[in-house]
């Protein structure tokens, strides 16, 4: 089991992260947890750069939520730089 990392250190990586979550959802809308798991990451480490992604106009949610309770997430039209 391995410690969660500092929150600035997560929220530091957003960047970088942010061109493989928006390959993640390229195709399809993805939840959190899917997107946690097609990039390689934790669910909490991802919902901090999916949040992040969703303020600043990269992703965008899909109205409704699937039968656990997620919102699923897609492109937005912003692009990652």
């Amino acid at each position: 089991m391995t410690a969660n990392r500092d929150p600035r250190e997560v929220i530091r990586e957003e960047p970088v992260m942010r061109t493989r979550i928006l390959e993640a959802v390229q195709a399809e809308a993805r939840t959190v947890p899917d997107i946690a798991a097609a990039i390689g990451v934790p669910a909490h480490e991802a919902l901090v750069w999916v949040m992040g992604m969703r303020r600043y106009g990269y992703l965008r949610e899909i109205k409704g939520s699937d039968a656990d309770g997620y919102f699923r997430y897609e492109p937005a039209g912003r692009v990652a730089r």
